[in-house]
């Protein structure tokens, strides 16, 4: 009989050490090809060198299309595939990529209960067709796009920065945004600063985000 004042193994203890080497490392789980989905087969069908590629991963379809296309994609989603809801408007910068910035759309189908992806490259300076007056839903988000990346969207009905002031210098979401900020006092403090004034974004002793 063991002694009652003896302690019980630890967890670890209690595990032989065959078992532990049959635990094996979770599976990576790679995205997938999704070239031939429907989705994307109707708009391969319907804007003739839209689509560049297609992923999926996770059941969310991504797909990347010709940034002069994104106009005429995002139509043929709310009109054929019943996408009526443009959910968001975003940038990503890759800084060091070509073309630097993506900027990416998520839809949403009220009958399908389900969403679709859709991106584009954009290389600094390039202009975005606006997609504003065919959802008005992604006004102020392109708005918001330009303003932290400096992303502009050609025919937006008031593409004016939304999070920041007008007169404000550069872009915050941008990697080489200065960590510290800038501008902090451009049309906030007209007496210490003149409209469109502040430290300037071209500051060799800024810091950035690497």
């Amino acid at each position: 009989m063991a002694d009652e004042t003896t302690p019980p193994p630890s967890p670890e203890a209690s595990v032989p050490p065959a078992a532990e080497a049959k635990k094996e490392a979770p599976k990576k789980v790679e995205a997938t090809d999704a070239s031939a989905h429907p989705w994307v087969e109707s708009i391969r069908a319907a804007v003739p060198d839209a689509v560049v590629s297609a992923k999926e991963f996770a059941r969310q379809v991504t797909v990347t299309v010709a940034r002069e296309k994104i106009h005429d994609v995002a139509r043929h989603l709310k009109e054929r595939e019943d996408f009526r809801y443009c959910v968001d408007v975003t940038g990503v910068d890759w800084r060091q990529r070509k073309p630097r910035f993506d900027v990416v759309y998520h839809f949403y189908s009220f009958s399908k209960n389900d969403r679709i992806r859709i991106k584009c490259g954009v290389e600094e300076g390039e202009e975005v067709p606006s997609i504003a007056k065919l959802f008005l839903a992604a006004n102020w988000p392109e708005r918001e796009t330009w303003d932290m990346f400096g992303i502009p969207f050609a025919g937006h009905p008031g593409l004016q920065r939304i999070l920041t002031w007008e007169g404000f210098h550069g872009h915050p979401l941008r990697k080489d945004f200065p960590l510290e900020g800038i501008d902090t006092g451009a049309a906030v403090y007209p007496e210490e600063w003149p409209a469109g004034g502040g430290p300037s974004a071209t500051d060799p002793n800024r810091k950035v985000v690497s």
